[in-house]
């Protein structure tokens, strides 16, 4: 990596205060990270003063990128009026409304501050409306840092299971008995689905799906699979739960509009905040009642002094009217570009290597085997040497992804943008 000493003379700050430096493991890059400065539109300025593109966005979040004026001018309105209070607040029903506007399957809404608390209410809520314990996931999928959803969430050749998955912790110290609640099924494999659940179908609460999971590989869920899930879930009385946190950009009406499939619940954050934290769980009003506390005490009371915070229900609201059909079509058609010049790239540099995603999503992988599942997508030692010499690679050409090959298109990025992205990669892959 070229040299960055406010970014070394931070880190080190860093950590005297911080375990590792580190309070947000996803942004952590050895031998250091690069700190921000400020961003404006697509580009990032650290504080040595470099200004890269940023294909970042704080991991898919920032949709339209960093400082949009409507988006801006929303927060500052609010904040001459107050940032949070012990009521609601109208802001926090126009984004509600908004959000069951395009997602035909969300009669009702909660908001949370974060994808993991989202989550982690919907498997409650299922829990709570079927009164069953246990959840099913796929292996290799990230739903947050919430003790059930982790497990098998990123199991190694060592401990993953032959030839079904077996669940694993991903933390140390999570107790026995919360693996013991989850089932994990693998990706895009219905028989092999049907064989692990049949036995368990009874005391499944819920079936929890992201579509397109990014830690599995960013592998698009097929046709068949999410048929079968569906089939199941609604057969045996369990809940079918679809996160999209991230995927909700694929299409106006969610990732589950792009897919055909309408689940019960579904998970959100990210984008629908305006780059402020959130994070929201929707569904079937019989479902969502759970929540409900005006006839007495809610079957699953659920607090949190920040929920539907003003600023982000402002913030949230400005940056999805800014989102029409044409804004995602016009998102979608780049990253299509973006994943077809980033495999010219590997080819030309002779660097075995593909890349997968769909929409404004993207994610590179430095093998070439067929992307099946978690397992196929898995990054070995050497392949993950490689994705940290490309990672800064890009860096010192002006291009920001993730450490682990995620990348996401913004809203004010254009060809040149891809363009700027594919030349950077094809030098980074040559440097290889």
């Amino acid at each position: 990596m070229s040299e960055a000493p406010r970014s070394k003379a931070l880190y080190d700050r860093a950590t005297r205060v911080l375990p590792g430096g580190n309070t947000r493991t996803t942004v952590f890059v050895a031998p250091h990270p690069l700190y921000a400065r400020a961003g404006h539109g697509c580009r990032v300025t650290d504080v040595d003063g470099v200004t890269r593109l940023d294909f970042v966005n704080n991991y898919t979040s920032l949709i339209h990128g960093h400082g949009h004026p409507t988006v801006t001018a929303a927060i500052a309105d609010q904040l001459t009026r107050g940032t949070c209070f012990a009521m609601p607040t109208e802001a926090e029903v126009a984004l509600a409304e908004l959000i069951c506007d395009r997602l035909p399957t969300a009669e009702r809404i909660r908001f949370t501050n974060s994808g993991t608390e989202a989550v982690m209410m919907a498997v409650k809520a299922a829990r709570a409306y079927t009164g069953r314990p246990k959840i099913a996931k796929v292996e290799g999928a990230y739903h947050g840092s919430y003790d059930f959803v982790e497990a098998s969430m990123a199991p190694s050749p060592e401990n993953w299971g032959e030839p079904d998955p077996t669940p694993v912790p991903y933390a140390k110290g999570t107790p026995q008995g919360v693996l013991d609640d989850v089932v994990v099924i693998p990706l895009n494999d219905p028989a092999a689905a049907e064989r692990i659940l049949a036995p368990h179908a009874d005391e499944l609460a819920a079936i929890l799906i992201d579509p397109l999971p990014f830690r599995a590989g960013l592998i698009p869920a097929q046709a068949a699979f999410l048929e079968f899930v569906r089939a199941f879930a609604r057969n045996h009385g369990t809940l079918l739960i679809f996160d999209e946190v991230i995927s909700f950009r694929l299409g106006y009406h969610g990732a589950q509009g792009v897919f055909g499939v309408e689940p019960d619940l579904t998970t959100l954050g990210k984008i629908i905040g305006g780059g402020l934290p959130v994070g929201a769980v929707a569904g079937r009003a019989d479902v969502m009642a759970v929540f409900d506390p005006s006839g007495g005490k809610a079957a699953l009371p659920h607090g949190g002094t920040f929920n539907a915070n003003p600023l982000t229900m402002a913030a949230g609201r400005a940056a999805m009217e800014a989102l029409p059909p044409e804004a995602i079509d016009r998102l979608n058609a780049l990253g299509a570009q973006a994943r077809a010049a980033l495999g010219e790239a590997f080819a030309a540099a002779g660097v075995p290597g593909q890349v997968s995603g769909m929409g404004s999503l993207f994610r590179v992988h430095f093998h070439a085997r067929p992307l099946t599942g978690y397992r196929a997508a898995y990054a070995h030692p050497e392949e993950r040497a490689r994705l940290q010499a490309f990672y800064w690679g890009l860096a010192e050409r002006g291009v920001l992804i993730s450490s682990d090959g995620l990348g996401a298109i913004s809203t004010p990025m254009g060809t040149s943008e891809v363009q700027a992205l594919a030349e950077a990669a094809l030098g980074a892959l040559r440097s290889l």
